[in-house]
């Protein structure tokens, strides 16, 4: 007879297998779980019920120089820890299909590794995003889909 523990299922969602992306200016260790509860990266007072990612890095790399603060802009390979889902944020609204490959989870991310070297955008590049993302926010579009 064999001592085999019961294995929970693999979390499952899109882009499955990939390697994935949390940008924040938030300053954290490999182990750290990321979890939801918090306000948004890119300063909401509400707490959201998701936490965000992406298996692009080029979204993550905007994650982190949008995110409010003043910490060091990082960008961390997570892991999630249970299921996950396309975010309704970008996919729904901005991007249909997905190509941004950005992703939610009510479960927590383990932090697995960081980023240490990126190219940041130009800063007229990042300047413009910024502004835009103003405007919505004076016109009262910025809502977040939680």
């Amino acid at each position: 007879m064999t001592d085999t523990a019961p294995t929970a299922p693999e979390p499952t969602g899109p882009d499955a297998g990939a390697t994935f992306y949390h940008g924040t200016r938030a300053d954290l260790a490999v182990g750290d779980l990321l979890a939801a509860g918090w306000t948004s990266n890119y300063d909401t007072e509400k707490p959201l019920s998701w936490i965000y990612f992406s298996a692009a890095l080029e979204s993550a790399i905007w994650g982190c120089e949008l995110a409010a603060g003043d910490g060091r802009e990082r960008i961390y390979i997570v892991a999630p820890t249970g299921d996950w889902f396309d975010d309704p944020n970008l996919t729904d609204k901005k991007f249909p299909g997905n190509p941004t490959r950005s992703y939610r989870s009510r479960a927590p991310l383990r932090i697995v590794g960081e980023v240490e070297s990126w190219t940041p955008h130009p800063p007229e590049v990042l300047q413009a995003m910024k502004d835009g993302l103003a405007r919505l926010k004076a016109e009262g579009k910025d809502m977040i889909i939680d």
